[in-house]
């Protein structure tokens, strides 16, 4: 499976940092939805889901969290740390966050609004879609 990571510019003095989030720039796609994680305790995983078509950019934008992500061929471990690096999800990924640190804020950029129905849940269920076997609009694969 191809990871890409999305490095984004730092900009800086003795002030600080600053990093600018541009769609269609260092944004691979238009922005519709900006939401993010905090306060995730210890031991809980999220995500656990796979989307049919959206794409999303995330970034620890604190702290650090890992990634299982498997596009049917097999899982993939990704750790993002550092808020200068962005982690492109593309569609039909599975994806499981867990390890996060205890100051962890993890921003995601998505290129769709929250929909209900571009959600696969059940991981037997993506691998079956994954493979071909056609999803029936409005119920499970």
């Amino acid at each position: 499976m191809e990871i890409e990571r999305i490095p984004l510019q730092s900009h800086g003095d003795h002030r600080g940092m600053l990093v600018a989030l541009e769609q269609e720039r260092n944004v691979p796609f238009e922005i519709r939805r900006v939401y993010y994680l905090f306060a995730t305790k210890g031991g809980v995983h999220r995500g656990r889901h796979a989307h049919r078509h959206l794409n999303q950019l995330a970034v620890a934008v604190c702290g650090s969290v890992s990634f299982l992500l498997d596009d049917g061929t097999g899982p993939a471990r990704v750790t993002l740390d550092d808020p200068a690096h962005g982690l492109l999800l593309g569609s039909m990924v599975w994806r499981e966050l867990y390890d996060f640190s205890d100051d962890c804020v993890l921003m995601v950029l998505a290129d769709q609004y929250y929909d209900v129905d571009d959600y696969i849940v059940d991981y037997d269920a993506f691998l079956r879609e994954i493979n071909g076997v056609a999803y029936a609009e409005g119920g499970a694969a």
